[in-house]
């Protein structure tokens, strides 16, 4: 009698991804060989491609555990039509509104980096008016009531004519928390113009492109020997005492030995409030990726924090509103030391829409540490309401009068999709999206990967 053979993984699920050729949407089975997560994916015209897609299976799992129903949009700027990822608007169909917003002022940059989604260059010269500006946040309005981030970005937007009229613009609008998105050229080499931005604030942060400390990385990820300049950038944020998060886009082999050292490099500085790192997106301009080569995923990024030695993996969790694709990390700090806190709080709090003190009092890990790093005296009533506040979305920081927003340093983990792992129900919870001139609001990986080179309109007609 023959004997049936059993398969040599583990059969977890299915999905909808891409085929990494055509970038036609395709079946994929979701597999697990030992600790690592594969898409198995089959294609009628290119075959069968099998993809990494997470190398911490139990972390994996713990995304799960993290889901929590999603916050529409008060309007939609879109219809269900094609289907998902062809209707972007968003479309009725969307799970999550905008956690964070992106508008893009102008495709001008000076620089040329080797990866750039958005393929900017000295050569673009297109921009946005100020009032097209408007009508870009007026839509986001429409659809938030109040926006909780925004992020103005480019191109490099620095560069355009009437970026500070923009900044204050977006300051006029109901919006929580404003970001500049740069490349920290201007920051470096304008001290006057870094003056200008301290008047942005409170509610107004710099995020900065803070990729490596050595040059050699600068050159492989941004054309260029950016070391100097982007510390330079730093020191006159520092002297202003602007917010700043670092952003480090992380390719294999380039400068994922770095993670560490760039966490505690950003603690030198009191005006930094975090590291933000992201896995390269194979989208845009990107030279010379080899996917086996050069992909990292967010799971090897965690693993990396934690060898560092200032956060364990346990401190960096999954965030409810998108838990497979973004993961964060908050600490209290004192100069350059820092108490990681995320672990301590049990995981009913975090899903909780408004805590409750019975939970915050059954913290007492947390709360033990909490106020003797800060010597707080609040009562658990309010401690509970600003915890549920700060573990949440950015915006929704707000602390009591002892504790300012230099006190927290967080670490975030934004690992954005692509070909390889890309998942239709992860497109759903989405929450980071740009917002176009023409009053679309589409989620970033949809937008890299199909809007913003036109290969949405073809593959509508082959529906």
């Amino acid at each position: 009698m023959s004997q049936r053979n059993a398969t040599p993984y583990l059969f977890d699920g299915q999905t909808t991804s891409l085929c990494e050729e055509c970038l036609t949407l395709v079946p994929a089975k979701i597999i697990v060989e030992g600790d690592n997560v594969y898409y198995l994916k089959r294609c009628a015209a290119h075959g069968t491609q099998k993809t990494l897609i997470s190398s911490d299976l139990a972390y994996y799992r713990l995304c799960k555990d993290y889901l929590k129903p999603g916050d529409k949009p008060l309007k939609v700027h879109g219809r269900t039509e094609y289907g998902c990822p062809y209707d972007c608007g968003l479309c009725p169909d969307h799970e999550q509104h905008s956690c964070l917003a992106i508008i893009e002022v102008n495709d001008e940059c000076n620089l040329r980096c080797p990866v750039c989604f958005a393929e900017s260059s000295p050569n673009r010269t297109e921009r946005r008016t100020l009032a097209e500006v408007e009508r870009m946040l007026d839509t986001l309005v429409e659809a938030e009531g109040e926006a909780d981030l925004v992020q103005i970005s480019g191109g490099e937007p620095t560069l355009h004519p009437e970026i500070l009229d923009i900044l204050r613009l977006a300051k006029s609008k109901p919006i929580r928390h404003l970001m500049l998105n740069t490349n920290g050229v201007r920051l470096a080499n304008d001290a006057r113009f870094v003056v200008e931005l301290a008047e942005l604030q409170p509610g107004f942060e710099v995020y900065l492109q803070f990729d490596s400390l050595d040059d050699t990385a600068m050159h492989k990820l941004r054309g260029a020997g950016l070391s100097a300049v982007r510390r330079r950038a730093l020191d006159n944020l520092e002297a202003q005492g602007i917010s700043t998060t670092l952003v480090v886009t992380v390719k294999r082999g380039v400068n994922d030995g770095e993670i560490a050292a760039i966490i505690r490099h950003a603690l030198r500085y009191s005006c930094v409030r975090g590291v933000t790192f992201q896995p390269i997106q194979d989208a845009g301009r990107n030279e010379n990726f080899d996917a086996k080569r050069d992909r990292l995923l967010l799971t090897d990024i965690r693993r990396e924090i934690a060898a560092g030695g200032l956060f364990t993996e346990s401190d960096i969790i999954p965030l409810p509103c998108n838990p497979e694709a973004i993961a964060v990390g908050y600490a209290l700090r004192q100069a350059e030391q820092v108490i990681p806190v995320t672990s301590l709080v049990p995981r009913e709090i975090l899903l909780e829409s408004v805590p409750n003190t019975v939970a915050f009092e059954a913290c007492a890990d947390l709360k033990s540490q909490w106020f003797d790093f800060l010597s707080w005296n609040q009562s658990a009533e309010q401690s509970a309401e600003k915890l549920g506040q700060l573990l949440c979305c950015l915006p929704q920081v707000t602390l009591p009068q002892e504790v300012g927003y230099e006190h927290i340093f967080r670490v975030v983990i934004i690992q954005f999709m692509d070909r390889y792992n890309f998942c239709l129900g992860g497109v759903k919870r989405s929450c980071i999206h740009f917002v176009t001139p023409e009053r679309q609001i589409i989620p970033f990986d949809t937008y890299n990967l199909f809007y913003r080179n036109g290969l949405v309109k073809r593959q509508r007609q082959q529906r």
